[in-house]
């Protein structure tokens, strides 16, 4: 973390810029660059050599000085929009943020020192009084209002509400995600292949069955084929799925894990 140093009555190379832009009256916007590059020069000229920190960062702005006057005398620079580049406009950008955190500071600066010139008394109301709660007068309250028309202010809420239930989705049941893995349906289709020699694709699911146990147990049947456990056979599209054991199904492992 930088040091500040106060020098004089400068706290670095951009107050003093401020400061002969202020004591000029020129427009930030429109830095008159050689007059102000002269003066900086020779209030650094001032400075004790000895403070070769303090020195140096003043230098460093004389340099910046320095090379937006040689870029002034150059041909103006385009951007790609075809606008001519001002070589100060990142100086005055700076000297706008200096200006601005300055400006900033002094503000709490100023608020601290007003809050050193305020003095608060702790509250000293007995406490009865602080306890003390008026009594609620019902006729203010209530005003004009009867029991007929708060019922048909009731009434109009509650239709209100009434209508921002869906009539379809407010009947849904709830959802609830039924859990079926490829290797528990296994345990049960092995089972049924150890007592049956030939069946039905439909011998195999439940009654009722959800289309996520369908989905499970056709999965399995297929690995069944691919190991050479079972071959099946359709007539048709629209025909049932018959399915015939062809390996002792005493062999068969978990698959699903393959």
């Amino acid at each position: 973390m930088g040091i500040s140093v106060k020098l004089q009555v400068f706290e670095g190379p951009l107050d003093l810029l401020l400061h002969l832009i202020d004591k000029n009256k020129v427009n930030i916007y429109d830095i008159p660059i050689a007059m102000i590059t002269e003066q900086y020069m020779e209030y650094v000229e001032q400075l004790k050599k000895e403070d070769l920190n303090v020195v140096s960062e003043f230098l460093v702005m004389a340099a910046t000085l320095l090379d937006i006057k040689s870029r002034m005398l150059l041909p103006k620079e385009v951007d790609e929009e075809g606008n001519e580049e001002d070589p100060r406009a990142e100086l005055v950008e700076k000297l706008l943020e200096y200006k601005l955190f300055k400006a900033m500071a002094q503000e709490l600066k100023d608020k601290h020192s007003d809050a050193e010139r305020s003095y608060y008394k702790k509250p000293d109301i007995p406490e009865e009084v602080a306890a003390y709660t008026p009594p609620v007068n019902l006729s203010e309250v209530i005003g004009d209002a009867t029991l007929s028309r708060l019922n048909h202010i009731f009434s109009d809420v509650m239709r209100r509400k009434e209508d921002k239930i869906d009539p379809v989705r407010s009947k849904f049941g709830k959802i609830e995600k039924e859990e079926v893995t490829m290797s528990e349906k296994l345990v049960d289709i092995k089972a049924f292949m150890l007592e049956h020699e030939e069946f039905n694709f439909r011998d195999l699911l439940m009654d009722n069955p959800s289309k996520v146990a369908v989905i499970v147990t056709f999965l399995v049947v297929l690995e069944l084929i691919k190991t050479g456990f079972v071959e099946v056979c359709q007539d048709s599209p629209d025909k049932d799925i018959f399915i015939r054991v062809v390996r002792n199904p005493e062999l068969i492992e978990d698959i699903t894990e393959e």
